[in-house]
């Protein structure tokens, strides 16, 4: 019988990966007047080994992380949406576009960012009363997702922290050093990296080899 203190992965309590592939020195917080909200479905919660929603709400200093599917009822949401003026990242046909249009600066800004599939982003927000009734943002970007391990339902689909990293971008009053935003990105990169080299060690526990199909 196997030895299940063993076999027990030890998990960094930060970024919630296996301390064998923790993340956390890669992460470089960026300071913004803007606060961010990073809203994780139970369904993405589950998939946190390579979630994107936590590595972003790690990389943010003004930011919160909950995890809910109905937010209709949730006390601390809805006391932000009391305290602060609030959007959601959520493209519609009348939602602000970052890139042609400016959301006030003079104001207390927060931003919600829904982490989840596309499915379970449209579940909550249907549930989510309170939520929509806020004025939501959206972008323009010809960029491709670089990740790598995970098929993109569309072709010009991000992850979570690709997405707010394009918000950073168009949030120009912010004044991000190009240095800092060149560097959101780390450890989301070698996450990737990480995994890619997993993939590939024919020595790793669960590596099947790929077998190339030579035939016309």
């Amino acid at each position: 019988m196997e030895n299940k203190s063993t076999s027990y992965r030890k998990k960094c309590l930060r970024c919630m990966r296996p301390e064998s592939s923790c993340m956390c020195s890669y992460i470089q917080k960026v300071s913004t007047k803007t606060k961010f909200v990073i809203l994780i479905h139970p369904m993405e919660f589950k998939k946190v080994k390579n979630n994107t929603g936590r590595m972003t709400y790690l990389s943010l200093e003004n930011s919160e992380f909950i995890m809910e599917e109905d937010c209709t009822n949730n006390k601390r949401i809805n006391q932000l949406i009391s305290e602060y003026n609030c959007y959601v990242l959520y493209p519609c046909e009348a939602s602000t576009n970052l890139h042609t249009e400016k959301i006030p600066t003079d104001k207390n800004n927060l931003i919600f960012i829904i982490d989840a599939t596309w499915p379970c982003s449209r579940k909550l927000m249907k549930l989510s009363k309170n939520l929509q009734s806020l004025p939501r943002l959206s972008f323009n970007t010809t960029q491709e997702s670089i990740y790598e391990i995970k098929k993109q339902p569309k072709k010009f689909h991000l992850s979570t922290i690709e997405s707010t990293k394009v918000v950073l971008e168009c949030l120009k009053d912010e004044k991000i050093s190009k240095e800092k935003l060149n560097r959101f990105l780390d450890p989301f990169k070698k996450m990737i990296e990480y995994q890619k080299s997993c993939e590939n060690d024919p020595n790793r526990t669960g590596y099947r080899r790929k077998i190339i199909n030579l035939e016309r």
